[in-house]
């Protein structure tokens, strides 16, 4: 009765319009004054120092800080024009770029947000201007949006670490193989869909000269080389997520000098929008720090595994009722609110099931990346159709439809294939 009580509370207070940090925390106090009274509150200053008390968590600020320097000194233009000689000659032309500039971007952002504004402000005047369908061009921007939360770095793999104990360098690897092949979908996709109605795209498939190449390969190779020194640092045991960051604002501020791009004007605003980002990402941690608190305190994940147990049900329809319920939640709720309500309390139920927390940790990350794109509060959507005034929210909703089936048939993918998810991490990593 009292799970019952303070969870309604928390949908309904979403429903209501409550900003997420403030429903959470709510319910989360409610829930623990239910079990024991106000005396439950005494353990709050614990949960507080506990929540932020992390070197983990600083990863955050230091990656986002990473993506806001690369963003505010304008270089993702130059990242797309880098990109664009060498796949615009596939079917579908610059709808490609769209896909690898995401795919690249999400590699240095950790966030998908700053990965979709990033290329939809470059991209989508670009493609209108060329004749591009501005549906395809929006649709396949919000799906590679996406790719930034998968793709490593990822700041929603460090928040799921946080209420899971769980490896990040694991979860970074366990990461690239499917965000890779996801990309690698969204393009065979858009393959098909333009052999099957040519009208979508102009005929501009030209083979890019030599020093065109040469020209696009200074353009990107810096990022590549940071992408490389990041991750490699991660996965060659060099240097811990958080480490990694701090090298990572190192290379982009090298990076933004390097194209004169480096002002002082330029760091302020990105600190300004870092503190701002970073601070409501971790406000967001931190409230869901006393619900998860209170999760525990009641026992109810202990009760759910007990349940499934009795009930019977396999670990694929367990895995099914997860799909359903970030569905449904998806619809009005940020991802990370999602995994701070959910994963605390399914949880010990998932590792009595048997259920690999890094794998899992790849499988959530994807449903965030679907509740993203799902009417009427999918954030991305809004990103994409902010980026142009040519292109409304409906626009990008039916436009991204099909990827959004294309994610749902790659989830499904993942179940009956984990080591999709797992052959990495356990070849670079050992496990």
């Amino acid at each position: 009765m009292e799970a019952i009580l303070a969870f309604g509370l928390l949908i309904g207070l979403i429903l209501g319009g409550f900003w997420v940090q403030f429903a959470v925390s709510t319910a989360g106090l409610l829930y623990i004054w239910l079990l024991n009274g106000f005396a439950g509150w005494k353990a709050l200053g614990l949960v507080s120092w506990g929540s932020a008390n992390s070197f983990t968590l600083a990863a955050i600020p230091l990656f986002v800080f990473m993506a806001e320097i690369l963003l505010g000194s304008g270089l993702s233009g130059r990242l797309y024009n880098g990109v664009a000689p060498f796949i615009r000659w596939l079917p579908g032309g610059l709808l490609h770029t769209n896909i690898a500039g995401c795919g690249i971007f999400a590699a240095i952002s950790g966030g998908s947000a700053p990965t979709a504004a990033a290329m939809s402000t470059v991209a989508l005047p670009e493609l209108s201007a060329r004749g591009y369908n501005s549906r395809v061009v929006a649709g396949s921007l919000a799906a590679g949006g996406t790719l930034g939360i998968l793709i490593p770095p990822s700041i929603t793999m460090i928040i799921y670490a946080t209420f899971t104990e769980t490896s990040i360098a694991h979860l970074f690897a366990a990461g690239l193989v499917p965000g890779i092949l996801l990309a690698l979908c969204y393009m065979g996709f858009i393959m098909l869909r333009v052999w099957w109605n040519p009208a979508l795209v102009p005929a501009e498939r030209d083979w890019p000269r030599l020093d065109e190449l040469r020209r696009a390969l200074g353009d990107v190779l810096p990022f590549l080389i940071l992408i490389v020194v990041v991750l490699g640092s991660i996965y060659g045991g060099l240097a811990t997520p958080t480490e990694a960051g701090a090298i990572g604002v190192v290379g982009a501020v090298t990076i933004a000098a390097l194209y004169r791009r480096l002002s002082r004007a330029m760091l302020a605003e990105a600190i300004s929008r870092t503190l701002r980002m970073s601070g409501n990402i971790l406000f967001v941690v931190f409230t869901s720090m006393i619900f998860a608190y209170a999760t525990a305190l009641s026992g109810v994940g202990e009760g759910l595994a007990h349940w499934l147990e009795t009930a019977g049900f396999s670990k694929f329809v367990f895995l099914l009722m997860i799909m359903g319920t970030f569905a449904i939640l998806g619809c009005f709720m940020e991802g990370l609110g999602m995994i701070a309500i959910i994963v605390p309390v399914i949880y010990p139920a998932l590792l009595a099931m048997g259920v690999d927390p890094v794998w899992f940790g790849v499988f959530v990350v994807i449903l965030v990346e679907l509740g993203q794109l799902t009417p009427p509060l999918g954030v991305i959507l809004f990103v994409v159709a902010s980026s142009s005034d040519k292109v409304t929210v409906e626009d990008v909703a039916l436009g991204v439809a099909p990827f959004f089936a294309i994610i749902l048939l790659f989830i499904l993918l993942l179940i009956a294939v984990p080591d999709i998810a797992l052959w990495f991490p356990a070849w670079s990593l050992g496990g």
